[in-house]
């Protein structure tokens, strides 16, 4: 007689998730393997086009690693900006995120045009349309500049001028930094934020509605209703957020065009290859320290 086999309840959760996640596994293996070990190879060697078709790679080491860390004009200090930036942005895109969020999930009139119009810039964010909203953003930064210059001289305003202010008040310096490198770059941040509200807004719809009725039922105010129930509960989600949204910055980050640019333009495979690995491994390096430190304050329903 066979015998059936009995998973206990965390063996089938294990299986669950196994096979929850399995057709990303299988293309990360098919596609993604085989691409990682060529870029790694790659990046060892001196890459030659062939006349008849095809490549020759000779190897020649850490050469490419040291041009690329060493003697590249630009590498060094494109990829330290694209990582203060991240470090500058994810804080304002989790919370505005999580702020969008909680507005779109209360109940008023519109409600869903609003959802849609949030959600737009994820259809409009490929091809021609992306190119669009990438010109657009730069002419209105250009207006903007030419703006505050054309004040600055008909006005004697010197934007500066009030920055000295904010410092004179007793602001800290690094928080006028903080709040000027967020104002240069609301349009990137707003546009960057549409999937983290949509999971967000997800976690928000999960909460059970018993924890809200129980914590009105004891008197709970807003603020602690917020902190007490509603953070803890989509706290899974924030770590989530962050993983995607540095993934996402760094894949639409200079130091990317920068290595597409040797590549394709000066035809320098292997500096270009080195130069992915190198921006790959930090932000692996980031993802399992951010990872880290999130995870300890993380809070898990069940």
């Amino acid at each position: 007689m066979k015998r059936k086999i009995r998973f206990t309840l965390s063996q089938k959760r294990a299986v669950t998730g196994l096979l929850f996640i399995m057709p990303w596994l299988i293309g990360f293996l098919v596609y993604y393997v085989r691409s990682l070990v060529l870029n790694v190879r790659f990046s060892l060697s001196k890459i030659e086009i062939m006349k008849i078709g095809g490549y020759r790679a000779t190897y020649i080491g850490l050469q490419n690693y040291r041009y690329a860390l060493l003697e590249h004009a630009t590498f060094n200090q494109i990829l330290v900006n694209s990582i203060r930036d991240v470090l500058i942005d994810i804080p304002f895109i989790i919370f505005f995120s999580l702020f969008m969020a909680i507005l779109l999930n209360t109940k008023f009139k519109g409600r869903g045009i609003v959802r849609i119009i949030f959600f737009l810039p994820i259809l409009l964010g490929s091809g021609a349309v992306l190119e669009s909203l990438e010109q657009a953003t730069r002419n209105i930064t250009g207006g903007a500049s030419a703006t505050i210059a054309e004040l600055s001289k008909t006005n004697q305003i010197n934007i500066d001028y009030f920055l000295y202010i904010f410092e004179d008040l007793g602001l800290p310096v690094a928080l006028v930094d903080y709040i000027t490198g967020l104002v240069a770059r609301i349009f990137e941040i707003v546009r960057a934020s549409s999937v983290q509200i949509i999971i967000f807004l997800a976690a928000l719809q999960s909460i059970p509605r018993s924890l809200y009725e129980c914590a009105k039922i004891e008197g709970a105010t807003a603020y602690e209703t917020f902190w007490k129930i509603t953070f803890p509960m989509v706290s899974p989600l924030i770590l989530t957020n962050v993983v995607y949204t540095i993934v996402d910055f760094f894949v639409n980050s200079e130091v990317v065009d920068l290595a597409y640019e040797v590549a394709f333009t000066n035809y320098d495979y292997g500096l270009s290859a080195a130069m992915s690995t190198l921006s790959t491994a930090v932000v692996c390096l980031i993802l399992v320290i951010v990872s880290a430190l999130i995870s300890r304050k993380t809070f898990y329903y069940n």
